[in-house]
């Protein structure tokens, strides 16, 4: 179950970025971010009501400080998609597996663990490799501030999915982890709009761009999608193996090219067509490995799934 979760949040991601490309011809980075934000809260929000279920927390800080990094790695993001080539930017973006194995192997190093076995690792690797076939990224000596940009997104990305599954483990459900962020999402895309308006504006006025049925249905899509794939992403990471969990979410740039070749015609190469084997592979062998681990445990495993 962790696979498919993990699948879900992949899949639902890669819709969800089909309708960000789509609404940014209308719509403000700003814009995009409050409306992802707020439609996501009122979705939770409506089901943790009919579910009879409360949004008090006894983790504020853990959510201010997860909704922060990840409002933050979020922001570095699109910046540097409109700084770099697509391909460099969601190479450096999806680093995040690498550095959570960087983080947890630094951790068991710290404390005299050595719990972490080498094959979800190889997986890992294995599956960049495959992320670099498929996009075969490019830099510039001018673009090189964009791609450190949006390699701390990675890092940063990271680090909110380690935060994510430390809040799973202390108990706290999914959907008061979804909220929150999308609460913090809200908010911060709020101030953008506000301070972008201000600074920006020759006039100083503030304003939004007229809601279309076009826009409303993306916008729609957008929140609904993301607060869906948020609740399956908090559930993968807090039910699985981090690696492995992490390891899946490259299958999301496969998504991703199969919605660019059906929706903007865009035409793979052969080793593009490599890349997304490479991915697969690295995502069923990391599955299997789990699959094997939770049937016959190894002693020592420090993250064996829960």
């Amino acid at each position: 179950m962790q696979s498919l979760w993990m699948l879900l949040a992949s899949f639902l991601f890669s819709i969800m970025g089909v309708c960000v490309k789509l609404a940014s011809v209308d719509y403000s980075t700003a814009e995009i971010v409050t409306y992802r934000g707020a439609i996501g809260m009122l979705m939770i929000a409506t089901l943790v009501r009919f579910q009879r279920g409360t949004l008090k927390t006894r983790m504020p800080y853990h959510h201010l400080v997860r909704g922060g990094v990840g409002v933050v790695s979020l922001w570095l993001w699109f910046y540097a998609l409109g700084k770099l080539p697509l391909a460099m930017a969601v190479t450096l973006n999806y680093m995040s597996p690498i550095w959570i194995a960087a983080i947890l192997l630094t951790s068991a190093w710290w404390s005299k663990q050595r719990r972490i076995t080498w094959q979800p690792i190889a997986a890992i690797l294995m599956g960049f490799v495959g992320v670099v076939l498929l996009l075969r990224p490019s830099i510039h000596t001018d673009q090189v501030m964009g791609g450190v940009l949006a390699l701390m997104s990675g890092m940063l990305a990271a680090w909110a999915y380690m935060q994510v599954r430390q809040m799973g483990l202390l108990g706290e459900p999914e959907y008061r982890v979804v909220f929150y962020f999308s609460l913090t999402c809200a908010v911060a895309g709020l101030i953008g709009v506000l301070v972008g308006k201000t600074v920006f504006s020759t006039t100083g006025e503030i304003s939004w761009h007229q809601l279309s049925g076009r826009g409303t249905m993306l916008l729609l899509a957008i929140g609904v999608t993301a607060a869906s794939a948020q609740m399956a992403m908090t559930r993968a990471y807090r039910l699985g193996n981090t690696l492995v969990t992490a390891n899946l979410q490259y299958v999301g740039i496969v998504f991703s090219s199969v919605w660019d070749v059906l929706i903007w015609k865009v035409s793979l190469a052969w080793l593009s067509w490599v890349g997304i084997a490479v991915i697969l592979c690295s995502g069923l062998i990391a599955t299997f490995y789990n699959a094997k681990t939770n049937r016959k445990p190894i002693p020592g495993d420090a993250i064996s799934s829960e």
